[in-house]
């Protein structure tokens, strides 16, 4: 990638991941689509590992899972997003919010985000960690749950 000064960097990765972050909060899915069509690469790769507690139950003799979830390419991730936005956004009445300034080295951006209930209180957290492609857009998504 070309190295842009460090401040425009800053300011582009904070609006990257607004919008990242505006998309598992938006209710109309035909603007998920198109956010997901500006947001990723064609082919981008989204990753989820979820909290240490799921993975232990996950990896348990007798179900032997990594509980990694994975999503590939525009179908799939606007599948991923339409259900966590479901159950987490529709259902539970959570909020996503980014918690820190984003930050980017070369091609990756990383920001720490929240979501929290209708009472303003933090019932989860994670950081996310893009990979970005020549154009810009994310090539892979990488979401540490945290809690």
């Amino acid at each position: 990638m070309t190295s842009a000064p460090t401040e425009t960097r800053t300011t582009a990765a904070g609006e990257l991941a607004d919008r990242y972050v505006a998309l598992w909060n938006e209710r109309d899915a035909a603007v998920r689509r198109r956010a997901i069509a500006e947001l990723y690469t064609p082919d981008a790769q989204h990753l989820v590992q979820p909290p240490e507690e799921i993975r232990r139950v996950a990896a348990q003799p007798g179900i032997g899972l990594t509980a990694i979830l994975e999503a590939r390419g525009h179908g799939e991730i606007e599948a991923r997003v339409a259900s966590a936005h479901e159950h987490w956004v529709g259902s539970e009445g959570l909020t996503f919010l980014r918690r820190d300034a984003a930050e980017q080295l070369d091609d990756v951006v990383t920001f720490r985000w929240e979501a929290l209930d209708g009472s303003g209180e933090r019932v989860a957290g994670g950081r996310q960690v893009f990979v970005l492609a020549a154009d810009g857009r994310i090539g892979r998504d990488l979401t540490f749950v945290d809690a």
